[in-house]
This record gives structure tokens, C-alpha cells and sequence, in this order.
């Protein structure tokens, strides 16, 4: 789910962005493409909730996956791309357990204004876009790992390291 979603909000960003910047890439209006720049960031955020809590089991058992399948078979992109998406999401859950908590250390204080809430969401989805942008473009490796898994003569399907299959009540997420 992610994916598609991921692709459809940088498609639109990407004819958005070609219509309204010059030849050089300048914006014609900052303001406007400030905020369809921040729409972006937010959606994306939003769209990458759907596989947060599942992501570090996905990649666990792509990386079991990828130990199984015969060589031949491997892409020699595969361990790098699942490097990137593990620097990726180690990245993603730092910025959100950072605005957690200066959301609970705000609770002492005065009520922030409405304007200033939204200003630090914004914040942080622009500072973990390149980390999304990451998971939107090269997450299609955990699909690609598991399609050729599917076809390996062990089957190795859904092989989850101990570590990584702690018992988690949360919600699993779709990637594609």
C-alpha cells in the first residue's frame, strides 16, 4: 500500500513542481510551493504509517530471505538497498520518538498555538522526507526479495530472526 501510495503523491509533487518552477528549477511562487512542498511531506509521512510498525519485521525477514535464495538468483543491489531502508527507518523512528517527546515536554508548559503545532509537524516531515523518499523508492526490493523467496526450492517465505519477532500487538502494515 505504502508504494502505490508513495509513487501517486511523487507523481503528483513531480507534475506540480515541473509546472511551477522555470527551466531552472526556481519556483515561480515560493510561498505556494513551500506549502504543496510541505502537502508532500505530510502525505508521505502519513502514507509510511501504514508500515511503521511492520517495517523492521519486513526488512528481518527480507534479510532471512536473501541468506536462502540461491546467489544466482540474488540482485546485487538487494543487501544495499535493505542497508538504505534500515538507515532509513532508524532515521524515520528518531525523528518520531524526538517530536514525542518534545510534544510531552510541552505538556508543562503553557498550550502551543495551532500555528505552532502544525509548524513543528511540518518540520519533521521535511526533515524525514529524504528518509521516506528512500523507503518510496527502493522498498520495491522487499517485494522483489520475497517474489524470488516464493520461487526458492526451501520456500523460505516468512523465516523471522528471533530478535525480530518479539511479540508486537500492533497493526501490520502493507507495503505494496
Amino acid at each position: 500500500m505504502f508504494l502505490v501510495e508513495s509513487e501517486a503523491i511523487l507523481a503528483t509533487w513531480d507534475a506540480y513542481s515541473d509546472k511551477h518552477t522555470d527551466a531552472d528549477g526556481w519556483p515561480y511562487d515560493e510561498v505556494s510551493y513551500g506549502w504543496r512542498m510541505v502537502q508532500r511531506d505530510s502525505e508521505t509521512w502519513r502514507a509510511f504509517q501504514s508500515i511503521r510498525y511492520s517495517a523492521r519485521e519486513l526488512l528481518a525477514t527480507a534479510a532471512v530471505q536473501l541468506q536462502h535464495i540461491n546467489s544466482g538468483d540474488v540482485a546485487p543491489r538487494w543487501a544495499w538497498q535493505l542497508a538504505e531502508l534500515t538507515r532509513a527507518l532508524e532515521n524515520l523512528e528518531e525523528l518520531r520518538s524526538g517530536h514525542a517527546k518534545v510534544r510531552e515536554a510541552r505538556r508543562s508548559l503553557p498550550p502551543v498555538s495551532q500555528e505552532e503545532f502544525v509548524d513543528s509537524l511540518a518540520e519533521r516531515n521535511e526533515e524525514a522526507w529524504d528518509y521516506l523518499d528512500t523507503w518510496a523508492t527502493q522498498g520495491r526490493a522487499l517485494l522483489d526479495i520475497h517474489a524470488v523467496a516464493l520461487k526458492a526450492p526451501t520456500r523460505v517465505l516468512s523465516a523471522v530472526p528471533a530478535s525480530a519477532a518479539a511479540p508486537v500487538q500492533r497493526p501490520l502494515g502493507r507495503l505494496g
